[in-house]
Protein backbone atom coordinates (compact mmCIF):
# COMPACT_ATOMS: atom_id res chain seq x y z
CA UNK A 1 0.00 0.00 0.00
CA UNK A 2 2.87 2.40 0.89
CA UNK A 3 4.33 1.39 -2.35
CA UNK A 4 1.25 2.90 -4.37
CA UNK A 5 1.51 6.20 -2.14
CA UNK A 6 4.71 6.76 -3.24
CA UNK A 7 5.67 5.14 -6.59
CA UNK A 8 1.99 6.13 -7.79
CA UNK A 9 1.23 2.16 -8.58
CA UNK A 10 -1.23 0.32 -9.69
CA UNK A 11 -1.56 -3.20 -10.99
CA UNK A 12 -2.68 -5.27 -14.02
CA UNK A 13 -3.53 -8.56 -15.13
CA UNK A 14 -0.46 -10.55 -15.87
CA UNK A 15 0.82 -14.35 -15.98
CA UNK A 16 -2.39 -15.73 -14.13
CA UNK A 17 -1.74 -12.95 -11.04
CA UNK A 18 -0.85 -8.88 -10.96
CA UNK A 19 2.11 -6.79 -12.23
CA UNK A 20 2.72 -3.75 -10.52
CA UNK A 21 3.52 -0.81 -12.73
CA UNK A 22 5.24 2.04 -11.57
CA UNK A 23 3.94 4.49 -14.31
CA UNK A 24 4.35 2.11 -17.64
CA UNK A 25 7.09 -0.15 -16.07
CA UNK A 26 6.48 -3.56 -13.77
CA UNK A 27 8.78 -3.34 -11.31
CA UNK A 28 6.79 -6.44 -9.13
CA UNK A 29 4.77 -9.57 -10.01
CA UNK A 30 2.31 -11.17 -7.63
CA UNK A 31 1.10 -14.44 -8.32
CA UNK A 32 -0.86 -16.20 -5.90
CA UNK A 33 1.36 -15.96 -2.38
CA UNK A 34 4.28 -15.05 -4.35
CA UNK A 35 6.19 -11.77 -4.68
CA UNK A 36 8.67 -11.29 -7.48
CA UNK A 37 10.74 -7.86 -7.50
CA UNK A 38 12.19 -6.99 -10.94
CA UNK A 39 15.90 -5.94 -9.71
CA UNK A 40 19.07 -4.42 -11.15
CA UNK A 41 21.93 -7.02 -11.45
CA UNK A 42 24.04 -6.19 -8.09
CA UNK A 43 20.83 -6.35 -6.04
CA UNK A 44 19.54 -9.70 -8.28
CA UNK A 45 22.98 -11.01 -7.19
CA UNK A 46 22.60 -10.18 -3.53
CA UNK A 47 18.97 -11.70 -3.84
CA UNK A 48 19.49 -14.86 -4.88
CA UNK A 49 21.72 -15.68 -1.81
CA UNK A 50 18.95 -15.48 0.09
CA UNK A 51 17.73 -18.67 0.95
CA UNK A 52 14.53 -19.96 -1.22
CA UNK A 53 14.74 -16.84 -3.50
CA UNK A 54 14.91 -17.81 -6.95
CA UNK A 55 14.27 -16.56 -10.57
CA UNK A 56 10.63 -15.67 -11.76
CA UNK A 57 8.93 -17.75 -13.91
CA UNK A 58 5.82 -17.80 -14.68
CA UNK A 59 3.42 -20.78 -14.35
CA UNK A 60 1.16 -20.51 -17.43
CA UNK A 61 2.89 -22.76 -19.84
CA UNK A 62 5.25 -21.38 -22.44
CA UNK A 63 6.89 -18.71 -20.35
CA UNK A 64 10.48 -19.17 -20.10
CA UNK A 65 12.28 -17.54 -16.58
CA UNK A 66 12.18 -14.02 -16.26
CA UNK A 67 15.65 -13.62 -15.01
CA UNK A 68 15.19 -9.70 -14.03
CA UNK A 69 12.88 -10.90 -11.46
CA UNK A 70 13.17 -12.45 -8.59
CA UNK A 71 10.71 -14.07 -6.48
CA UNK A 72 11.60 -13.51 -2.40
CA UNK A 73 11.46 -16.05 0.25
CA UNK A 74 9.19 -16.01 2.58
CA UNK A 75 11.74 -14.58 5.53
CA UNK A 76 11.65 -11.10 2.86
CA UNK A 77 7.92 -11.46 2.73
CA UNK A 78 6.48 -11.76 7.15
CA UNK A 79 9.50 -8.46 7.35
CA UNK A 80 7.95 -5.65 6.76
CA UNK A 81 11.14 -3.66 6.87
CA UNK A 82 13.02 -6.24 4.66
CA UNK A 83 10.11 -6.07 2.07
CA UNK A 84 9.79 -2.53 2.07
CA UNK A 85 13.61 -2.43 1.65
CA UNK A 86 13.37 -4.43 -1.98
CA UNK A 87 10.37 -2.89 -3.05
CA UNK A 88 12.17 0.50 -3.02
CA UNK A 89 15.65 -1.17 -4.78
CA UNK A 90 13.07 -2.77 -7.44
CA UNK A 91 11.12 0.59 -8.14
CA UNK A 92 14.20 2.56 -8.29
CA UNK A 93 15.59 0.28 -10.87
CA UNK A 94 12.86 0.61 -12.88
CA UNK A 95 12.38 4.17 -12.49
CA UNK A 96 16.05 4.77 -12.81
CA UNK A 97 15.59 3.11 -16.27
CA UNK A 98 12.69 4.92 -17.58
CA UNK A 99 14.87 8.67 -16.62
CA UNK A 100 17.98 7.06 -18.52
CA UNK A 101 15.31 6.50 -21.70
CA UNK A 102 14.00 10.31 -21.59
Amino acid sequence: MKASEIYDARARKIFGGMGIYTGEKMFAILEEDLVSFKLSPEDREKALTLDGAYVFKPAEEGHSEMPEYIVMPPNVLDDDAKFQGWLIKSAEYVRSKMKAVS
